[in-house]
């Protein structure tokens, strides 16, 4: 599932992800909820989750990137082994994403898969964004959690990052938007059929926490950034830019 101020869900077969987002707005937006469907789900009412305490009972969406996912290893009884997480990144037509390599950006890619290692955060390109061409964007992505799918099959169901035209526009005018990834609880799911783009966001108002409101719903599994920051000049300044040049796996993918 997928909360935004903008969050998604376990097993591919069990459970499915969504995305829960935030994006700070002059009015209140209102509270909507993306989730892959289970056979298995039942249907909950969403005012469960909006009670008066607004806030995660230990994190915040609002953290510096890579906060959280350092503290929840840290926390962690047994000590994880090293995992590379598949993610898809997708967004409109015509928009190109790119992973950085080495301290600059790989060639574009409409529909990038790659595996990020838990508990590292990383800065990717956006370009290519519909009504603003020319224009680009430098996300990052945090990850918090990792999927557990079948044997052999980690790649056929990736961590969904999509992007949509809306959240990219709002960055672009200097607002910061907040997508918070989660796999849902099967048992408190709600019955809705996922599009074939991937889960659709639920987005909540500024005063709301996603981190908050995804913990409720399941387990977070990464935090997507989306504001305009851009690559410093200084070449100093590259390591803190690009969160330690941290590793990633290409993912190829079969030609259609």
């Amino acid at each position: 599932m997928c909360l935004t101020t903008r969050f998604a869900p376990d097993s591919p077969l069990r459970q499915l992800p969504g995305v829960i987002k935030r994006r700070p707005l002059m009015r209140l937006l209102p509270l909507w909820l993306i989730a892959f469907s289970s056979t298995l789900a039942q249907a909950d009412d969403p005012s469960v989750y909006l009670s008066n305490n607004s806030k995660h009972h230990l994190f915040s969406a609002s953290m510096p990137p890579g906060v959280i996912a350092a503290t929840r290893q840290r926390m962690a009884p047994i000590p994880a082994p090293p995992y590379y997480q598949p993610v898809r990144f997708q967004g409109p037509v015509g928009t190109r994403f790119s992973l950085a390599q080495s301290g600059s950006f790989t060639e574009g890619d409409p529909n990038l898969m790659a595996g990020l290692k838990v508990g590292r955060v990383y800065r990717f390109q956006v370009t290519g964004i519909p009504g603003a061409e020319g224009a680009e964007l430098y996300p990052s992505v945090e990850m918090v959690d990792r999927t557990y799918p079948p044997p052999g099959l980690a790649t056929s169901y990736p961590v969904p990052i999509n992007l949509d035209r809306d959240d990219m526009l709002a960055a672009l005018s200097g607002q910061l938007v907040t997508r918070v990834i989660y796999l849902e609880d099967p048992q408190t799911a709600a019955p809705l059929q996922q599009p074939e783009t991937g889960p659709v966001p639920v987005e909540v108002p500024e005063y709301q926490d996603p981190l908050h409101v995804a913990d409720r719903r399941g387990r977070v599994v990464a935090i997507v950034r989306i504001g305009s920051l851009a690559p410093p000049r200084s070449s100093a300044l590259a390591g803190q830019f690009f969160f330690g040049h941290p590793a990633w796996a290409p993912i190829f993918q079969p030609e259609p």
